[in-house]
């Protein structure tokens, strides 16, 4: 069995650099002999096509404690404030099979669990540039307990929907 992480480019670049390289297969990176952290991944994955990828904040309740904790300094902690910004940053849509940003990989060890994506950002010239976004949630009694993420202050934060993140 093969244990790498199947890696494709997931977009184009300008010639010298390296193209984003994204998992080909969603299904290998949720896998782990481990049943514990192999349902770690799965309640992260499923939260993020769901309630971050599908917008639907009703939902929340099914992945996220009551008393979540959140380190991203534009969301103030708490399940009810993380519905309310989800909400507010975008509509509710069909929810999907599959996370559909370019996720590179999912990794869990004890208690948490680090995903990490490509992300598409415009330089102050313009121009489009690729770089990483990680998510790490720590989990407990079956529901994410805390988030952090690379984020930092910004108005603009708070109505980003990270579904114009994905890589065409």
């Amino acid at each position: 069995m093969n244990m790498a992480t199947q890696l494709v480019p997931g977009a184009s670049v300008p010639e010298g650099q390296t193209p984003p390289m994204v998992a080909a297969d969603h299904a290998q990176l949720l896998a782990s002999a481990d049943p514990v952290l192999a349902a770690n991944k799965r309640l992260c994955y499923d939260m993020y096509r769901i309630v971050l990828q599908g917008g639907h904040a009703d939902r929340a309740h099914e992945f996220i404690a009551e008393g979540y904790i959140q380190h991203n300094p534009n969301v103030v902690s708490g399940r009810a404030a993380l519905e309310s910004f989800i909400r507010g940053s975008r509509p509710a849509r069909e929810v999907r099979p599959t996370i559909e940003l370019p996720l590179v990989s999912i990794v869990a060890e004890r208690d948490m669990v680090t995903m990490a994506f490509v992300r598409t950002e415009t330089g102050e010239d313009g121009e489009t540039y690729h770089t990483s976004w990680f998510d790490l949630f720590r989990i407990q009694d079956g529901r994410i307990a805390e988030h952090w993420d690379p984020a930092i202050k910004s108005a603009a934060m708070l109505r980003t929907d990270p579904n114009t993140q994905r890589l065409d």
